[in-house]
């Protein structure tokens, strides 16, 4: 069994702006180019399952259009981070204070005032211990991602924020667990 996680293309939306749970559109071009890509390389046979925000449906679409046996289904638990009241804000405008809250309690913290880091932990695994013996392929977000390469560890809490993974999955690419 082996799991592909995708990240969704480079999102219509400015540079620096704090987003996770808002829902912002992918530029269609690179969506097509990345479901190209991707369906050269997927096996014959993968159950799909995508985040419902846009960015990742949109390329879910995509690989459909190029792949119709397939089909997919949407899966809220591979969302990315809902930051609260610091969507859609400029991360140079969010308050250092708010920031320094944040990492100072990462396990606990809930940025923006939505979610912790755990919680994102705990609604992933979930999905993650729902895995049965196929290839599954998830189209989700890098904070996704991140919290898969924990679970891979063994690691199903994050106390500190220095213990969450830097590695990022560039837009529209792919990794196999």
């Amino acid at each position: 069994m082996s799991l592909w996680l995708v990240r969704h293309a480079q999102p219509l939306f400015a540079q620096g702006v704090c987003y996770g749970a808002l829902d912002v559109a992918v530029d269609p071009e690179l969506t097509q180019a990345a479901a190209e890509a991707l369906v050269r390389a997927l096996p014959d046979t993968v159950t799909v399952f995508t985040s419902p925000l846009q960015r990742c449906v949109q390329l879910a679409d995509c690989l459909v259009a190029l792949r119709p046996e397939l089909r997919y289904q949407t899966d809220s638990r591979l969302r990315e981070m809902d930051f609260g009241c610091w969507e859609g804000v400029p991360w140079a405008d969010i308050p250092k204070e708010s920031v320094d809250q944040w990492t100072a309690d990462f396990a606990r913290h809930r940025f923006g005032g939505k979610e912790s880091a755990n919680d994102v932990m705990a609604r992933v695994a979930s999905a993650w211990d729902e895995r049965q013996d196929r290839t599954t392929l998830w189209i989700t977000h890098s904070g996704v991602a991140q919290a898969v390469t924990l679970l891979q560890q063994g690691v199903r809490y994050v106390a500190h924020a220095r213990d969450w993974p830097l590695n990022r999955l560039k837009y529209g690419e792919w990794v196999v667990v």
